[in-house]
């Protein structure tokens, strides 16, 4: 369904919590978050859930006739509870996890299954993993194939899908940010520890149980970047109450600056920590 004439609303559908985001056209059919779905996808039909909506610009290709907007698949219907049933139940999920499990320790390949997932069609299975590099796992398909008589996929994952697939509590004592409420994983950075000047607290103190920086790093990284702006930079030359010094250190909540003052007129130089206001840049 269109917003105007180059943006189209879209419903966003995940197959398992530890798969991105896919794009669909709801068409005529009211959907809310939360909503299970039925779609078919390229790889076959799938039962997703609707986890929010977006409007993404027309992407235009060319054809025959000139250009047309790209199509996106439609969702072919909510999901009814009869078809929540003809899903493998938790025992069998078990089971089947546990035997490629089996089957990886055959191989000792260097990987740790996180997951399994069916298509809904019942055509395919899909066993997510983690590893710290490419796996040669052509013998495991060929084995997994052999016993399930289905389409096997082996999907490498990262860590930190890992984490919100399996929740946890953080150092905050709450759970997960990213099990609760956090859609894209957006890339944290040592910049962002750096600006809020927690770097000094060790790697353990500001990374999650995934072992990465924390995602809540960039809650108030915009609102440091704009403390900052009002405070000189290290190394630049300022004026304090009418003597000149050299920034050696800024405070960001404190909005303070360390000087280390020249010596001049009969007076010692030093180290003072003054508030902004009081300091003139040179």
């Amino acid at each position: 369904m269109a917003i105007n004439d180059s943006y189209m609303r879209v419903v966003q559908v995940q197959f398992s919590s530890w798969d991105k985001k896919y794009n669909f056209d709801a068409a005529e059919i009211d959907l809310k978050v939360g909503d299970k779905v039925i779609v078919k996808t390229e790889l076959g039909v799938e039962l997703g859930r609707v986890v929010g909506f977006n409007d993404l610009p027309e992407v235009k290709v060319k054809t025959e006739d000139g250009e047309a907007a790209q199509e996106i698949k439609k969702i072919i219907r909510k999901a009814e509870p009869d078809d929540l049933k003809k899903l493998p139940n938790e025992k069998q999920k078990k089971k089947d996890f546990i035997y490629c499990k089996k089957i990886i320790e055959k191989y000792q390949l260097p990987m740790k299954l996180v997951d399994v997932h069916y298509s809904f069609d019942d055509a395919r299975i899909t066993f997510p993993f983690i590893a710290d590099s490419r796996i040669d796992f052509r013998e495991l398909v060929k084995d997994l194939t052999k016993h399930f008589s289905r389409s096997i996929r082996l999907q490498q994952i990262g860590i930190r899908d890992e984490a919100r697939f399996c929740g946890d509590f953080g150092h905050c004592g709450r759970a997960l940010c990213c099990a609760r409420f956090l859609g894209d994983l957006n890339s944290i950075t040592s910049e962002m520890a750096e600006l809020q000047q927690c770097v000094h607290r060790g790697s353990e103190r500001i990374s999650g149980i995934c072992g990465r920086l924390m995602c809540c790093l960039s809650y108030e990284e915009d609102g440091y970047k704009k403390l900052a702006e009002n405070l000189p930079p290290v190394d630049s030359l300022v004026k304090v109450e009418g003597r000149k010094g050299r920034v050696l250190a800024r405070y960001i909540l404190k909005q303070t600056v360390k000087v280390l003052l020249d010596e001049g007129n009969g007076e010692a130089g030093g180290v003072v920590e003054v508030e902004v206001g009081k300091v003139k840049k040179l």
